[in-house]
C-alpha cells in the first residue's frame, strides 16, 4: 500500500512539473536545414590556385543554397466581406370536383355529420390550399493583420532555381509561448539586396501564428459549449 501511494505521488508530481513547464517546444516540420559540409581540401601540389576551393571576394550575399538564411518580412493584411440574402415562397392550390359515377354525382348524408361550408351538398368534391414562405439573411466580415520579421533557412533548391524555405520563431512570454511558423517557395529575383523578401512574394505559403499557455487556454471554448453552437445540436 505504501508503494502504491508513493507511485501515485510521483505521478502527480510529474504531472505538476509538466504543467508548470513553459519552455517553447520545437516543431520538427519547421526545423532548419544545415548546409552541406565542404569537401576536404586536397593535398597541396605546389600550385597557387586550386579549382573549386578558391575564396570568392565578391560573393552575392543573397540566399541561394540549402542551409542559407533568408529574412521574410511579414506584411499580411487581408479583409473579407460576405453577405447573403435568401427569399423563398411557395403556394399550392388544389381543387377536385365531385366525380360523376354512372351518370350521376354521388351525395350522402351521415347521421350527426356536419357538412363543411364549402361542401354543403356532402359530395366528394374537396379543395386543398397551402402556402410556405422562407426568408434568410446573413453577413460576415473578417480582417487580419500580421506584421514582423522571421528568418528562415533554405531547405531545397528546385531545378528552376526557386528556393523552398521554412522556419519557426519561438517566443516565451510570461504564462505562455508564441509561435510563428512559415514555409513556402521564393523566387531568387524577389530577394532584395539586404537578403529580405516580402511574405506576399512567397508561393504556396503556410503562415501559422499560434500560442499556448494559460492565456491561450482561457480563450478556448469548452467541448460542451461548442456542441451547443454546432450544427450537431438539433434545436
Amino acid at each position: 500500500m505504501h508503494r502504491m501511494n508513493s507511485a501515485l505521488l510521483l505521478v502527480l508530481l510529474a504531472l505538476m512539473l509538466a504543467g508548470c513547464s513553459t519552455a517553447p517546444k520545437r516543431d520538427p516540420e519547421y526545423a532548419p536545414v544545415r548546409p552541406a559540409l565542404p569537401a576536404p581540401l586536397p593535398q597541396p601540389n605546389g600550385a597557387i590556385f586550386r579549382a573549386g576551393y578558391e575564396t570568392s571576394w565578391f560573393e552575392n550575399l543573397r540566399a541561394r543554397r540549402a542551409g542559407d538564411m533568408l529574412t521574410v518580412k511579414l506584411v499580411e493584411k487581408m479583409t473579407a466581406n460576405k453577405e447573403a440574402k435568401t427569399d423563398v415562397s411557395k403556394e399550392n392550390n388544389t381543387s377536385i370536383s365531385n366525380p360523376t359515377i354512372l351518370g350521376s354525382t354521388p351525395q350522402f348524408n351521415a347521421p350527426g355529420f356536419i357538412p363543411l361550408a364549402s361542401n354543403r351538398n356532402n359530395s366528394l368534391a374537396f379543395g386543398l390550399e397551402s402556402s410556405n414562405a422562407f426568408g434568410g439573411k446573413g453577413s460576415s466580415e473578417q480582417s487580419n493583420l500580421l506584421e514582423g520579421d522571421i528568418t528562415v533557412t533554405v531547405t531545397e533548391v528546385l531545378s528552376n532555381g526557386y528556393l523552398m524555405v521554412r522556419g519557426e520563431k519561438r517566443i516565451g512570454i510570461n504564462q505562455g509561448n508564441e509561435y510563428i511558423r512559415l514555409s513556402g517557395i521564393v523566387r531568387p529575383i524577389d530577394i532584395d539586396a539586404d537578403n529580405t523578401v516580402l511574405s506576399t512574394r512567397l508561393a504556396d505559403p503556410t503562415i501559422v501564428y499560434v500560442g499556448d499557455g494559460a492565456v491561450a487556454d482561457s480563450n478556448v471554448m469548452g467541448w460542451l459549449a461548442r456542441f451547443f453552437i454546432s450544427s450537431l445540436f438539433p434545436f
